[in-house]
């Protein structure tokens, strides 16, 4: 699903993902070479502080500048193509599943439109919508059409055209970060199963569940990697990069020692135990085709904080897989030219190189 999706009448363009968040601008460009799929190019470069604020772009010529400068180090292979796909916040987004009886394709469209109305709070001249029908295999409500809709504030769709526009690339396809997540972390035999999938970022945790592969329900808090950091550093009297350097070297601390790391970290871990159980509780009590989840994965920058997936896993009382978003590259025997720590904050540009590559 795409809110911008051109139509690429040259079978061998070639289109990279980019991953526009507050503090980064993140380059990932798949190609296959007949016998297997390799990274081309990618990279990462820091947007500065203020420039992003919550999805919404503030500094225009500071991100179209990060943009620039993650296309001129991208490698090992120079980046020559114009065309991209760039993700949107999830912030700016609304995702629901609708589901409606069965009829023609001619009365769908406009049958959309009146559960648009009535299922998101903006109103509709405010954002752009599109859907997709998803396969009858997966079981949502039966007997009905079942469909994924997105919505999101025509905003922050105009901006990030704007800006991509203004760096020099070709904009062919946007899509919000939960969906180009699940493509590039879910396997196929995943279509059995439902799936949370935590990504704890710098500026926020993202919870999307995913049924069949399909994203089914979003949501965000305001607690991130960076909440661990911010408590070490108060707690421990220390400036924000000592804290980071001891949440990189030592995570959250040893719960089983009396140890003052801990203490300090304890308080965000019960959050996000509790943002987990919830997002849990209310896709199974709050959603008609709702049975359970199966599996939590975990990804993001934070998910290498030391500890964190053991702990985590023991208080909600459910297995906790570490994400790879390269499972569905088809690499063959060789390996990612991105280290397996870094490869946790690739996870939706990776989504976004794998839609480029087989559109």
């Amino acid at each position: 699903m795409s809110f911008l999706n051109k139509k690429i009448f040259n079978d061998s363009s070639d289109i990279f993902g980019l991953d526009l968040s507050d503090l980064s601008v993140k380059i990932v460009n798949i190609k296959d070479n007949g016998s297997c799929e390799y990274i081309a190019s990618f990279s990462s470069v820091p947007v500065p502080g203020g420039c992003i604020n919550d999805g919404e772009i503030k500094q225009k010529e500071q991100v179209v500048s990060a943009i620039k400068k993650a296309i001129e180090i991208a490698g090992p292979q120079k980046l020559k193509t114009k065309k991209v796909i760039c993700s949107l916040p999830e912030t700016k987004a609304f995702l629901r599943i609708i589901s409606i009886p069965q009829m023609s394709e001619n009365e769908l469209s406009e049958a959309v439109k009146w559960e648009m109305e009535a299922n998101i709070p903006l109103p509709l001249e405010q954002v752009y919508y599109d859907w997709q029908v998803i396969p009858e295999q997966l079981h949502f409500e039966k007997n009905k059409i079942n469909l994924l809709v997105v919505a999101i504030a025509k905003n922050a769709v105009d901006q990030t055209i704007d800006v991509l526009e203004a760096a020099g690339l070709d904009p062919v396809g946007l899509e919000i970060e939960s969906i180009s997540q699940a493509r590039s972390l879910l396997l196929e035999k995943d279509e059995k199963n439902t799936v949370l999938i935590v990504d704890i970022g710098d500026r926020r945790t993202s919870f999307s569940i995913a049924k069949g592969g399909v994203p089914c329900f979003t949501s965000s808090i305001p607690l991130c990697g960076q909440s661990f950091t911010e408590v070490i550093s108060k707690g421990m009297g220390i400036n924000f990069e000592q804290a980071e350097k001891i949440k990189i070297s030592h995570g959250i601390g040893d719960e089983f020692k009396n140890d003052s790391l801990f203490k300090f970290t304890q308080p965000v871990l019960e959050n996000f135990v509790q943002e987990i159980e919830r997002s849990v509780d209310f896709y199974v009590t709050g959603l008609k085709y709702s049975d359970g989840v199966d599996k939590v994965i975990i990804c993001g920058g934070g998910a290498n904080t030391k500890g964190i997936i053991p702990y985590l896993s023991k208080k909600i009382g459910r297995e906790i897989e570490l994400g790879n978003p390269w499972i569905n590259v088809q690499m063959g025997k060789n390996l990612p030219v991105i280290d397996k720590n870094q490869s946790m904050q690739y996870s939706t540009a990776i989504g976004l190189a794998l839609k480029g590559l087989h559109l």
